[in-house]
């Protein structure tokens, strides 16, 4: 039997369920401007097991279940490349979305940091890659067949009811 504590039990709630978001157009149109991705902005993949159908161009895959203590460094990482906005998605960016968008924000709070933001993709790459093709454009490794799935499909019905 295993004792090992879930990673969203293992740390601190963050302050707020609802952190700020980005839209999936905000970001295509930062991209389409000749924004880089590392350089002006951050965007991180926090799928581990389920990074599959695809990433986001120029994502880094740093798994929710390591990002916790490495939220410090991170920070250094981010001041020290002058990058002002960091995105963070899923599947939906609805659990660890959402999570690692207000840890980050917590930490960049507890830092007294005002010129990084932390915000979470609305609807994640889910979202982002049942958009069309302008979107499907940015995915790397796109496998168009992940995302027609079931459970792609199960995640699409909750799309549409999310304000």
């Amino acid at each position: 039997m295993s004792t090992q504590i879930p990673w969203y039990d293992a740390y601190p709630k963050p302050s707020t369920p609802t952190p700020p978001t980005i839209s999936r157009e905000t970001l295509l149109s930062w991209i389409e401007e000749g924004c880089k991705p590392g350089q002006d902005f951050l965007v991180v993949d926090l799928r581990r097991t389920d990074h599959t159908g695809g990433f986001l161009r120029g994502s880094l895959n740093l798994p929710i279940e390591s990002l916790y203590p490495a939220l410090p460094t991170l920070h250094t990482i981010c001041k020290g490349a002058g990058i002002k906005t960091v995105i963070w998605y899923c599947v939906t960016s609805r659990g660890r979305g959402n999570r690692a968008a207000a840890w980050f924000g917590d930490y960049l709070r507890e830092q007294n940091e005002t010129k990084i933001e932390s915000v979470a993709l609305f609807e994640g790459i889910l979202g982002w890659a049942l958009a069309g093709d302008e979107y499907t454009a940015y995915i790397d490794e796109f496998v168009p067949e992940a995302w027609k799935a079931s459970d792609a499909m199960k995640h699409r019905g909750q799309l549409s009811s999310c304000n």
